[in-house]
């Protein structure tokens, strides 16, 4: 991109400015105690000029919004075209409290439903079971059975609403009971929009809600991708997902590169089961964290979707540039709000917010105020929401695309951010891939170890958190914290004894024998969960069915 002599004259010019006016002036005024370097420890450099990224084509490296190699961005508009759709994750509870929260949120400017689930459900177990006491709706909404999920989106029409569901092991499960309740509404599966989080491969990795081993795991979610590839084409059946590998303690390297690797196994995955590249690529999507380096998250966003379209490209020989595109949706950082003096969480998801947006995201949760004490109170949420709204309408960021790109130093990140992920690409090849990766702990040990490396910039004081270890402040608390029904407990509990008491359980058995014949086989599964689905069976009672075929997944101490 830039003439040879001129670098070799600013190269000169370069030299001259350190030995004169920057030795002048840090003589005079020395530079703050170092070290300087981002979050997730990369150094950086005084100043940034061409001489960075002197290597660099504009053609191939960077290109123009909506073209190959999409560095800066899918849309040849970007956000001149389309909003990011401002999609708020929620839910506590029984299921009739968080349809409360979803139609609030519809009612503020929210564009797509996002649902959180409790841990229960999270692992396979329905409320009443001796598994899940004293976890009933505190991180999300407890779902049980088809019944539940038609009164989570009572009065929403499933027809018209984009839906996404943070949910892996029991993906299949909660996506049948979905299904099923949108057939209720009258709408046929194939109208339906919405992603699944299914990404269970980071789950091994970072947040640990795994139940069965990697291979049978593996096995539902090339599954659903299937099925969504032949009877739901707007919907995206997986989310591959390295939120909880930041959250873990990863840096933004690891979350990148160990995200991207876990895609390209679900592809080679989908190809083994006799898909091809183009059916089922355009219909993969992804979700990252945003933390607080404002300049290392944009760069990473920029470098991961560069990094998509060309294994997309040139190593699967995806002919549809729809399989080049990487969609993704983004989060704010929940690891960095804290407890003390909540209300500067509010700037932190900010500047997170807007890095998510410089960096091109197509989809945005912004964290409540509050989290670092309780699920999000109406109050909260709503500020977290009209962030969003503010950066969209008040800040002038949208007008252009990429605006930050050329940005000598933007550009010199991405691209040893890119370099970084292609490292960590050889040393999992190396290792024999993802799979074989894992079971010998290699990512767990990479994220420990970023982690341990954080913790203790921290306490040692090298690396200031407002709040914690600076700037405190023992002033009491004073924001509003969400209740939840102190009788919901109960409510599910007599309605769950009601479901298997008034249904047809002769029906219900059948189905579970059919879901135990098709874990058997190697037929896909999906069919005969969603039968099982219809049919009123629980959560458990479909994943007792394939836990008792599957076997339990236990990790191995890494030492």
């Amino acid at each position: 991109m830039f003439d040879a002599h001129k670098l070799d004259d600013l190269r000169e010019q370069h030299d001259r400015w350190e030995e004169t006016t920057l030795h002048q002036t840090t003589r005079r005024m020395p530079e703050r105690p170092g070290p300087f370097t981002t979050i997730s420890g990369r150094p950086v450099r005084r100043v940034y000029t061409p001489l960075d990224i002197a290597e660099q084509d504009y053609a191939t490296d960077l290109g123009f919004p909506g073209e190959y190699p999409y560095t800066r961005g899918v849309h040849a508009t970007g956000y001149r075209g389309r909003l990011w759709t401002m999609r708020m994750f929620a839910g506590f509870g029984t299921a009739e409290e968080t349809n409360a929260r979803y139609k609030y949120l519809l009612e503020q400017g929210n564009m797509g439903l996002s649902v959180a689930f409790d841990l229960p459900t999270l692992m396979g177990y329905d409320t009443d079971a001796p598994q899940a006491l004293g976890e009933f709706g505190k991180c999300g909404v407890a779902i049980s059975s088809l019944r539940d999920m038609r009164r989570l989106f009572d009065g929403i029409p499933l027809g018209e609403v984009s839906t996404s569901m943070t949910i892996n092991s029991p993906a299949a499960v909660l996506w049948a009971f979905y299904i099923a309740a949108a057939e209720a509404q009258g709408v046929p599966m194939a109208a339906l929009r919405g992603t699944l989080q299914n990404d269970i491969l980071k789950e091994y990795q970072a947040q640990k809600e795994y139940i069965f081993p990697p291979e049978p795991s593996m096995r539902l979610v090339t599954d659903t991708i299937e099925f969504g590839t032949r009877h739901l084409p707007q919907w995206n059946t997986i989310s591959i997902s390295g939120y909880h590998i930041r959250e873990a303690g990863s840096t933004a390297a690891q979350e990148l590169a160990f995200t991207l690797a876990n895609g390209l196994e679900y592809v080679r995955w989908a190809l083994r089961r006799g898909l091809e590249i183009d059916e089922f690529a355009p219909r993969l999507s992804f979700f990252f964290n945003v933390h607080n380096d404002f300049f290392e998250e944009i760069a990473k966003l920029r470098a991961a979707r560069r990094i998509w379209a060309r294994e997309m490209r040139e190593t699967f020989g995806a002919q549809n540039p729809r399989s080049w595109l990487m969609r993704f949706h983004t989060q704010t950082a929940g690891v960095s709000l804290t407890a003390q003096q909540p209300e500067v969480n509010i700037v932190r998801v900010g500047l997170q917010a807007l890095a998510a947006v410089l960096g091109g995201a197509q989809s945005l949760h912004t964290n409540s105020m509050d989290e670092a004490l309780a699920l999000p109170s109406e109050h909260a949420v709503r500020i977290a929401l009209r962030t969003q709204q503010v950066i969209a309408h008040e800040s002038g960021v949208t007008n252009t695309i990429d605006p930050l790109g050329g940005s000598y130093f933007v550009e010199k990140l991405t691209d040893d951010i890119e370099e970084e992920a292609y490292d960590y690409f050889r040393r999992i090849e190396a290792l024999g891939g993802v799979i074989p990766a894992i079971e010998q702990g290699f990512f767990q040990q990479e994220i420990a170890d970023a982690s341990f490396r954080f913790q203790q910039e921290v306490d040692s004081g090298q690396r200031g958190i407002v709040g914690v270890n600076i700037y405190q402040d023992n002033a009491p608390l004073q924001i509003p914290i969400l209740q939840m029904d102190p009788q919901g407990y109960e409510r599910q509990i007599t309605r769950l004894d009601d479901l298997r008491r008034t249904r047809d359980n002769d029906a219900v058995q059948r189905a579970l024998d059919a879901l135990r014949d098709a874990a058997r086989g190697t037929a896909n599964m999906m069919p005969a969960i969603l039968d099982a689905a219809r049919a009123d069976a629980t959560l458990q009672e479909i994943m007792d069915v394939l836990r008792g075929e599957f076997g339990l997944y236990q990790e191995k101490h890494i030492i």
